[in-house]
């Protein structure tokens, strides 16, 4: 199976070869195996993109955890999950106007 790269990630390769690498190894020691499953990655990627308000991140990433077997559910808890990280900072933000 060929390594699918983000298309801002694969813009990178033919004018900067050398950062291109340095960007994918990241991307490929962040995402491979380890004690983290692949699934659990992607949610955590997804929450994140949310986050970013990446909206093409979202898109291209809840497609990649559903085809490595999540849940609508599980989708829609790790979202759930990006909306309380932010409402709580923008909440904690707050406690300076009083």
């Amino acid at each position: 199976m060929e390594k699918r790269y983000p298309p801002f990630v694969e813009a990178v390769k033919p004018t900067d070869s050398e950062l291109y690498e340095v960007v994918t190894k990241n991307m490929d020691i962040a995402m491979g195996p380890g004690e983290l499953d692949m699934k659990t990655k992607a949610l955590i990627a997804l929450a994140l993109d949310a986050l970013e308000g990446s909206t093409e991140g979202v898109k291209s990433v809840a497609g990649m955890a559903r085809g490595l077997g999540a849940s609508e559910g599980e989708i829609k808890e790790a979202l759930r999950i990006a909306y309380m990280v932010a409402a709580n900072k923008a909440l904690a933000a707050t406690r300076g106007a009083y």
